[in-house]
This record gives C-alpha cells, structure tokens and sequence, in this order.
C-alpha cells in the first residue's frame, strides 16, 4: 500500500519532471546543502518571441471574457496550487532554502491560493463621474495587452501571483520571466496554474539578463510589473522609454522601524523579531534598522535576543526549523561584508556574527548589532539578511530625521502602547506603508507601493487593478 509520504514523492518527482528540460539546462543548487535540485531550462531570445507572440495572440478573447468569469478561471488556479501544495512547498524549500514551517515554504505556497480568490471577489465596476442635466461620463478599465512581469528570488512563488493575478483578472494576458536563481519554483507554479487556463494566456520564460532586458524593451509588451533592486528599476525605466510601457516597480527597501518609549518591549519582542527576520531577512518590505528609544534601549535588545535564541535555522526539510540559509552566495557575501565592517566600527554584537566554518549552506547565524551609528553601512545599507542594527535615539524629532534620511521609503513601522502617539510619527514617515505594532504584513486588500526611490505604482486591491487596466472615460 502506497503511503502518504510515497505519494508526496511521486508527486514531487512528476511536478519537477514536468518542467526541466529533455536535454540540457542549467543546474540549479539547494543554498542549504549544495545538492542539485534540478535542471532549469535556458531559454533565448526566439523563445522569449514566441512566447510573446504566443499571448498576443491569445489576448484578444481572453479580454472579451467578463470579469466574473476570468475570476472564476483564477478561482480555479487557487484550487490547482492547493491540490499540489506539498509538491510545491517542497521544490520551494529546495530551491531558495526556506524551511517548510514557520512563515515560509508552506505558507507562501497557501499566500499564492489565497491571494488569487481574493484578487478574484474585488469588485471594479464602471465609476459615475458626472451625471446630470449637462450629460454622464464613466471612467471604465480595459485591458492593457500583454504583461511582462519579472520577478525576484526571495519570494518567488507569491511574488508571481502578485504580478499574474490581477494582470490576469483584468484581461491581460502574461509572459513572466523569473529570477535566474529560482526559476523552478515559477515554472512549476505555472504548470500547475496552466492546467486551467485557457492555452497561452501565461508563459513563462526562464533565462538570464538578457532575457530580463528583451522583456522590459519588447515593442509587443505593454506593460512591466517588476519587483528588485533600485539598480535594475531605473534599467527598466530607460529601456522601457521608447515603448512609452506602463510600469509597476518594487524596488529596494531599507525599512525602518520605532519603538517609543511607551512601548513593552516583551509584548513586542516577537513582533519585532519576524517583522526583521522573515524569510531569514531576505524580504523587501522587512524591518532592516531599528531604532529603540534610549529609555527602553537595554531591554529591547535584551528580549530580542531571547527570541533569537528560540528559532532554529538549518536545512528548510527539517521540519522544525523556522529560518534557512541565504539564497545565494552574492546575498551571503553582501551581510557577511557589512557584519564585519559594523564589527571593526565597534559596534558591539549581542547575538550572531560569527558564521560556522566548514559548515555547508550559505547560513549566517541570526545577528543582532547594538550600539551602531545611524550612517554605519549595516543601517544604511539594505542588507537583505539575517542582521538587524540596533540604533539609539532620544527624541521623537531625531528619530523621524533618521528613519527619513535615506533614500528609499518602500515601509517603515512605529511601536507604541498608545495608537494615537503611533498615528502622528507614523503621518510623518516617507515610506508607501507605515505599520503600527506590526511590520510588513501585507494584505491582498490594502493597496501597495512604495516612495521615493523604492518605486512607483500599486499592488493589491482594486486600486492594484486598476494599476493593470488602461482607464477609459465614455462621456454621453
């Protein structure tokens, strides 16, 4: 008799079957051992054509469906990512390093799910700008055309569902390029949800650089959706200009977070501790500098490195642990490198920062740094790890000039036993989204975006939606 265990295997081993290459391909690596995961298709720039083509031509009936049963085709994705969920989960696990449990492999698998039913129910209907004795105007949406969506390693899985399910529901249809380091995962995510979808309306096409910049410039693409650094934006931007595309951009974060000297440091400990270390750092909109009021500056630290003891990190299959390695060794190098330079500062290590020799995996220990100057390159940098800096302040007025000083504002979070005191600094943030007693919990209803250099342009929401839909005004 077949077990549950054997029949999570077979369906592991069909899944990944079904999307490497016959021949060929590239070998793609688990971060935490170094074993290979398997193979990933290298596809050029014909395929990136054909594949473009391939939707454009797909494009027009998939428009002339109405919302409602383009909802129902995304319903329909979610009830396919759910029936394969383990199978995914583990390929997740495998390929970026993110364990199974805590807020990770498994969640993100069910994070895809739930947020195609829910970016299915939004209602957008027709707005009424004007309706009188002088006549009625209605702004309506259309579809776009075609989506070039890219995406990033970190979260790729739930990163995909964000840029596909509203492009999607509002008539478009997808071509995705995903992150050369994770490119398994979106495709197995698209074989999954393409045996509902009516041929051609998603492909995926998986490569490096240049397939990201034959992308971003194609005449037959109408708009970007892309989530990454600062660097690669601005890229997009100026090869997306002689095609005048529509843009969406997430670019680079650097999170700051506040706690006022109202706040219970034990309350908010463990708050704190994942609104940093989710997904072992590596998340975008993480808390990335904390800033502790110097009343409850010792005692902040002190729980914080109480939790830390408490999470376990190791190899993502080992169901007991809750953070994995970095994805790669570029992402290792770039918070050993700041550690180390916040060390020969003086800035005094409570916890961490001293990674296991010989260990295999690119692991770095759960860090914290106290006692580090605000233009430290450990807090002016978005180190995008497991390493949060700790920083001191003493007034209100100090505290918001250096959560502003950067230059990205993709999140930030204030900390605070009494809401209203928490309201007024967080109005005074230059960030997209500013959480009170919470960090980085996004919401498939709570529209996203970020400021100043962290990108422009929504997520989420019907506002999201609208963000994928040309605006048409009808005026009679």
């Amino acid at each position: 008799m077949q077990t549950q265990q054997d029949t999570q295997l077979a369906a592991y081993a069909e899944l990944l079957a079904a999307i490497e290459p016959a021949e060929g391909g590239r070998e793609i690596k688990d971060p935490a051992t170094g074993d290979v995961v398997g193979r990933a298709p290298e596809h050029s720039a014909q395929d990136l054509e054909a594949a473009v083509a391939a939707a454009r031509a797909a494009q027009p009936a998939w428009g002339r469906l109405s919302h409602a049963e383009r909802s129902e085709y995304l319903n329909r994705a979610a009830d396919a990512i759910e029936h394969s969920a383990e199978a995914l989960a583990e390929l997740l696990s495998r390929e970026q390093g993110k364990p199974l449990n805590g807020p990770n492999a498994r969640f993100e698998v069910g994070a895809c799910a739930a947020w195609l039913r829910a970016t299915a129910s939004f209602e957008l209907e027709p707005e009424v700008l004007v309706d009188d004795e002088g006549g009625r105007a209605e702004l309506h949406y259309r579809p776009l055309g075609v989506v070039g969506a890219i995406g990033p390693w970190n979260w790729p899985m739930m990163i995909s569902v964000w840029q596909l399910a509203p492009s999607l529901r509002m008539g478009n249809t997808v071509v995705m390029k995903p992150s050369e380091y994770t490119p398994l995962s979106v495709l197995a995510l698209a074989k999954v949800i393409n045996q509902v979808l009516p041929a051609d309306v998603l492909h995926v096409v998986s490569g490096g650089r240049d397939v990201g910049e034959g992308l971003a410039s194609h005449p037959e693409i109408d708009k970007v959706m892309f989530t990454g650094s600062t660097a690669t934006g601005k890229a997009i931007i100026r090869s997306s200009a002689d095609t005048v595309k529509r843009l969406t951009l997430e670019l680079g974060g650097n999170d700051a977070g506040i706690v006022l000297p109202d706040a219970d440091p034990k309350a908010i400990a463990e708050g704190l501790f994942w609104g940093a270390f989710i997904n072992t750092g590596q998340t975008c909109a993480a808390l990335k500098r904390l800033y502790v009021h110097e009343d409850l500056y010792d005692q902040v630290c002190e729980v914080l490195v109480d939790v830390a003891k408490q999470m376990p990190m190791g190899v993502g299959l080992d169901e007991q642990n809750v953070l994995g390695p970095l994805q790669n060794k570029a992402q290792y190098d770039i918070v050993a490198d700041l550690v180390q330079a916040a060390k020969d500062s003086g800035a005094r290590v409570l916890t961490g920062g001293d990674p296991e020799a010989g260990q295999p995996g690119y692991f770095y220990p759960t860090t914290l740094v106290a006692d580090i100057d605000n233009d430290n390159p450990l807090v002016a940098r978005e180190q995008f790890g497991p390493a949060l800096p700790i920083v001191k302040y003493s007034s209100v007025d100090e505290v918001v000039e250096m959560a502003n000083g950067l230059e990205v504002g993709l999140g930030a979070s204030v900390w605070s036993a009494d809401p209203a005191k928490a309201r007024e600094v967080a109005a005074r943030i230059e960030a997209g989204t500013v959480w009170i007693n919470k960090h980085g919990a996004v919401d498939p209803r709570v529209p996203f975006g970020g400021a100043k250099s962290s990108g422009y342009g929504l997520e989420f929401g019907a506002e999201g939606l609208k963000h994928l839909g040309q605006p048409q005004v009808i005026s009679y």
